[in-house]
């Protein structure tokens, strides 16, 4: 992963460590730009990961900034 999604894991992991999910929202919505609904699956996908470390929270992050081409 580039050091960018790692460092937004970084920062999205402190916030769902401290069990702050409204800045976890804010974050994604305002600095990564997801709409709601894509934050509240990545927020899911996170809340649900065994071992919660940056490269597991980035490799979720890339999944939903991968765009299906038509």
């Amino acid at each position: 992963m580039s050091a960018i999604w790692i460092n937004h894991a970084n920062r999205l992991a402190e916030f769902m460590n401290a069990n702050n999910e409204l800045q976890a929202h804010l974050y994604l919505e305002q600095l990564m730009l997801f709409p709601v609904n894509i934050q509240d699956k990545i927020i899911e996908d996170i809340s649900q990961l065994k071992h919660c470390n940056s490269d597991a929270i980035s490799n979720i992050i890339s999944q939903y900034t991968i765009f299906e081409l038509k």
